[in-house]
Formats: C-alpha cells, structure tokens, sequence
C-alpha cells in the first residue's frame, strides 16, 4: 500500500477501482465493466476522456517541448493560451499568471490582492472576506477561506490564518450585516473571496445573481478587490462561459482550472484585471509579483488548453450543457419524494439531491457501481456533472439509475419506522 489517496482513511477504506482506460463518457474498469462517468473526472473531463482533438494537440507538444521555465524564457501555447483568456474573460482580465492547481491559483490571488495594497503603500490589510459555505481549496491560505465548521478543513482551524467569515448578502437583512461586517474591519481587508452563483465543494449551494451583484457593489463602494473563484463554474459549466457573466459581474481576479485542459493535464490560471496590474507595473524589482511555480504554463498543458478551446469555439458546448440542465428539469424532480430528501435543485451541468445526511455511505458508492455509474456523494448531497457531450440516452440512464440507487438505499435509512 504505496499510494496514499485523497480524503481516505487507509486503514478502513474499500479498496480503489482499478481504470484501464476511458473514452467519451465511460470509465473501463480492470474487469472489463464499464461505468458513465456523472462526476467528469472531480468536474475536469467537460469534451469527454481523450477527445482526439486534444490528444492530437498534446502528443505533437511533447514531440517538439513538453517542458520549460517561464523564468526569462518563453513559448507560444502558452503565449497563445494567455492571449485567448484574455480575449474570453469579461471586462479587463486581461494578465494570465499560470500555475498548476486551482487552490494555488487561489493562493496567487490572495497574495496579488495583498500585494496590491503593500505596492501602494497601505500596510496592514492582510485578511479576507469570505462566506459560509464555500471552498476554494486544500492549501494553509485557501483553507483559511473556507466555511470554518462545515468545511472539510476544521481540524486545522488553530494553524490557520484567521479570515473574516460573513454570511452571503441574500436579502436586504442579510446584505446589511454584510455591510456593517466591512465597515467594521475597514482597514483591515484585503480582498473578499467568493464561488458565483454556486458554492462547490462546500455543498453544491446556490445563490442568485443578485448576491453576487451585492458583493461587487460592496466591493466598489470601498475599493476592495474582488477574487471569483470560477475553478468548478468556469467553462460553460453552468451556462456561460464562465458563471459571473449570469450576472454581469466582473471580479478584479478570476481563478480558472478544471475544465481548463478539458481534463487531460493540470493547469491553472489567476487571471487579472488592467488594474490590478497595474499596481505592480513599476520601475522598482521589488513590486513585482513574489511567486513562480515551476511548472507554471507548462507547454503540454498549454497546448491542451488551447485544444479546449478550440472545441469551445467550434462545438455546441454550451447548447449541450443547455441539454443536460432540460434533462435535469425532466427527470430530476422524481427524486424530490425520496425519503431523506431536503431539496432538489439544479443548475446547468450541476444536478443536486441534498440529503439529511449520508449514513452508509460506502455501500451507497458500491450501488452507483453496480448500477454501471460513477457518482461519489459526499457531504449530504448526492450530485451530477457529466461531461458535456453525453448523450440524450446516457444522460436519462445516468439520472435515472441515481435515483433509482439513491431511492433504494434512502428506504433502509430513512424510511419511516
């Protein structure tokens, strides 16, 4: 037992399903079942596994330079790659800084935010706002930025720095406490940090466009930069290309990853606006932005970047995330009398039944298995997010059989007694 596995107890965990291979939708497994993929890889795999266009584009990137520094040299996918993030992103994102995950890209946001404010002279401003609820990654900074108790990152909590935590500004009451939350510590923020529209991995939550418009007046209002954590929503995942633009808001940083590389190499970006860029535009070496993954802007993730969104510009994605979500009105609502149920919701590529809880869960990954589907539940919600190119028959089996287990599994544990 060599390999150490994400979020597991070694000791008492099932053992691992061994994949051979994969294409479009389906995971082979070593025994030859094959399973329809409704999580997309952790949200990554948005064209399907090895999509021929970017495999193509990956296999002639290693022949030529699968790998150099960014420090002093460069190259053309991931010139290339920059130029169309800027080109796609709203507003002025118009300064792509690459690194490998989404929670460093978070990272490299917070510390160009704090950065910021030191390059213009201000000291002090060192916290961030940031919601009950969201998540936006497993390192010290970005757990820090987490909801604090239903997060997955409590028993670090005396390690961590200690941020500012508000409820989101849902309501005018709610919207007020938000206010008064940042009066209070004026002089004291850096950034606020937040999911749009939907809070990932803290529970697949929603909020409305007009929460995320709250918290950019808010922001505009005391000159505070914005960070949009677009990892799990950006790339058509919920609808538009990237989900602030449901509600025509544009963050001072956006980050991006998952879907970036269509889920074939890591990659990330913390892309910014004209002015934060600004801020560190200088004569003086020393307000030059402190960081540089070393495999930032790999070349063969580039190249797998720009592939992505070649299939973006000449394929109907997001008219097939359009399809998913019509599929999810259709079909999703036979969950809502399940027992156990507290909400079913869905938006885009995102399908949710939320639970009261999920006693048994490990038998409840073994049912999804046997009934030829790949769903990992966690938390209290049972979710989709398939890739984009499944089709209208895999689709209606995907949900159908996660209700069906899902229905099945809740009678042993929630039934009446």
């Amino acid at each position: 037992m060599h390999l150490w596995r994400p979020y597991t107890q070694m000791k008492t965990a099932p053992d691992a399903l061994p994949v051979v291979s994969a294409e479009g939708v389906r995971l082979t497994l070593a025994d030859g079942r094959e399973l329809i993929d409704g999580v997309s890889s952790w949200w990554t795999v948005c064209h399907g596994y090895r999509h021929p266009h970017i495999m193509t584009a990956v296999k002639d990137q290693l022949d030529r330079l699968p790998h150099v520094m960014l420090g002093g040299l460069t190259h053309d996918p991931g010139e290339r790659l920059a130029q169309r993030l800027a080109e796609l992103a709203p507003g002025e994102l118009n300064h792509v800084f690459f690194c490998e995950s989404g929670s460093v890209s978070v990272e490299i946001a917070m510390k160009m935010a704090v950065q910021s404010w030191l390059n213009r002279g201000v000291k002090g401003r060192t916290r961030f706002v940031c919601f009950r609820g969201g998540y936006h990654g497993d390192t010290i900074a970005t757990m820090s930025v987490c909801d604090p108790e239903e997060g997955m990152h409590a028993l670090f909590a005396g390690s961590l720095p200690q941020q500012i935590v508000a409820d989101l500004p849902e309501d005018e009451v709610s919207a007020a406490r938000f206010e008064a939350l940042l009066d209070a510590h004026a002089d004291e923020i850096a950034g606020i940090v937040t999911e749009p529209l939907v809070q990932g991995a803290g529970g697949m939550k929603f909020h409305s466009p007009q929460t995320l418009q709250r918290i950019r007046a808010a922001c505009d209002a005391r000159g505070l930069p914005l960070i949009l954590d677009e990892i799990m929503t950006g790339f058509g995942r919920l609808g538009t290309m990237f989900a602030c633009e449901k509600a025509g808001v544009v963050p001072d940083i956006m980050t991006v990853s998952k879907a970036l590389t269509g889920g074939t190499l890591p990659l990330a970006a913390a892309i910014a606006s004209r002015e934060m860029f600004g801020h560190f535009w200088s004569d003086d070496a020393g307000a030059a932005l402190m960081h540089g993954p070393t495999y930032m802007g790999n070349p063969a993730a580039c190249a797998a970047a720009n592939a992505s969104l070649d299939l973006f510009e000449g394929e109907p994605r997001l008219e097939q995330v359009a399809a998913i979500e019509a599929a999810y009105e259709r079909f999703l609502p036979q969950a809502r009398d399940i027992p156990g149920v507290v909400d079913v919701r869905w938006q885009g590529a995102v399908g949710v039944i939320e639970m009261k809880g999920l006693p048994g869960l490990d038998r409840l990954k073994a049912d999804f298995v046997e009934a030829g589907i790949w769903v990992r539940p966690f938390n209290k919600i049972v979710y989709l997010m398939p890739p984009y190119v499944i089709s209208a028959e895999d689709l209606e089996a995907l949900i159908s059989a996660t209700i069906g287990v899902t229905r099945t599994w809740a009678g042993r544990h929630f039934a009446p007694r």
